[in-house]
């Protein structure tokens, strides 16, 4: 739940920080003022991008801010947040898929959820969250039908899946969704001219967010025995990646294709922290500020970018086409190598030894946790708290970052 999108603040420059923290406190605020307090528990990043786009597309944004009160998570400072209709459809959406993934964890029997007093309860809060957002989607002319049938189409696919299935098969039902949720965003914005380059950003968004959490879950998975799409349509890593980079390229010009106010935010979420998540879950990030060789991306802001894909030029991609100093799947596997023998997974822990994950009510305690010490930010290394993978905090590398520009890149529209 916390999204595919997760810049680091010490790219931003003070204002992109600034309207950046507005979206996040605007989506949280939302679904407390709509829905109530526990509904906050929803809240992820990827969820305010439809909040950045439909303010992107707006003539006057300044409007769309108030000042927020004092907040733990904000250090006890008061804040300028986003509100209106974004702020709102990020909040119905982010609340319905908040559903179906509670409803996925019931029927697994996850942790705490295989107890039916347990389960009972999380599927009364599923049918809340869904009946909510359904409800706030109306109230903005959005049907919510259509996430809630991806979901339900999601697991049937799922089932019927083997090696030799297309991958894209698999990820329809969410690109599908996302498309939806994207487009929506220019209807509200009065731009109808952005409905079908918007509903490609939005099908290509949910394609990555789908390959992304396929590639990062890939080993846990296969040490639970857990269903996963790459596994089960027998879908290399490098293929993997193929895909993602031109779904990276397709957001760019798809993105080219709209008509924006103000869209620096909107790219330097989309154009530059999106290929930022690729390299992260692939396994080649590295600071552009750190002299380790990394070029800023040039020309168009949404024209092809330097890695690899379909932009014609080498990607992170290894010697024949392998991922990581070991060839192969970044090296996983390889004798000796992380995941080998007499390796161990950089990740993952100790393999089959590996905590279990924690059941739902258990993970929003943890995830407050996490929030409010700041380590979800800032902490070399942190326990996931639903899945209690290993991960480390999107600040934490990233020290040096800080170049005092007005951007990290020359691209137009920076």
């Amino acid at each position: 739940m916390f999204g595919i999108v997760r810049p680091c603040t010490h790219r931003l420059t003070d204002g992109l920080k600034t309207e950046w923290m507005a979206h996040l406190c605007g989506l949280c605020l939302a679904l407390r003022s709509d829905h109530g307090q526990f509904a906050r528990v929803v809240t992820n990043y990827d969820g305010l991008v439809v909040s950045v786009l439909t303010e992107a597309q707006t003539a006057s944004p300044a409007r769309l801010r108030r000042t927020a009160g004092p907040c733990p998570l904000r250090a006890m400072r008061t804040a300028p947040v986003a509100q209106g209709e974004g702020a709102r459809l990020a909040a119905a959406v982010s609340l319905v898929l908040a559903s179906a993934k509670v409803r996925d964890h019931v029927a697994d029997r996850d942790g705490l959820l295989a107890r039916r007093p347990v389960a009972a309860a999380a599927r009364k809060v599923a049918g809340n969250w869904a009946r909510a957002g359904a409800r706030t989607g109306r109230e903005l002319g959005f049907d919510t039908a259509v996430l809630v049938d991806a979901v339900d189409r999601q697991t049937g696919i799922e089932a019927l899946a083997g090696p030799g299935t297309p991958l894209l098969a698999v990820t329809e039902p969410t690109e599908t969704a996302t498309a939806a949720a994207f487009a929506h965003t220019a209807v509200l914005a009065g731009r109808p001219q952005n409905i079908v380059p918007l509903a490609e950003a939005g099908r290509l968004f949910g394609r990555l967010a789908h390959l992304l959490d396929a590639v990062e879950d890939r080993e846990a998975d296969a040490l639970s025995g857990a269903w996963n799409p790459l596994a089960a349509t027998g879908t290399s890593l490098p293929e993997a990646r193929r895909l993602a980079d031109d779904a990276l390229h397709g957001i760019r010009l798809a993105l080219r294709d709209a008509e924006f106010v103000d869209d620096k935010l909107l790219h330097m979420l989309l154009a530059h922290e999106l290929r930022r998540s690729v390299d992260r879950a692939f396994g080649s990030a590295t600071c552009s500020h750190q002299g380790h060789g990394s070029q800023p991306p040039q020309g168009n802001p949404y024209g092809q970018g330097p890695a690899g894909g379909s932009s014609g030029q080498p990607g992170p991609y290894g010697p024949n086409g392998s991922y990581g100093p070991h060839g192969g799947s970044g090296g996983y596997g390889a004798p000796g190598g992380p995941g080998g023998p007499g390796g161990q997974s950089p990740r993952f822990g100790d393999g089959p030894h590996r905590p279990q994950p924690r059941g739902f009510w258990a993970g929003c305690g943890a995830f407050i946790g996490l929030c409010c010490t700041c380590k979800l930010c800032c902490a070399e290394e942190y326990e996931g708290p639903w899945s209690r993978k290993k991960r480390e905090g999107c600040c934490h590398k990233c020290d040096d970052c800080c170049c005092g520009c007005d951007c990290c890149c020359p691209c137009d529209g920076c």
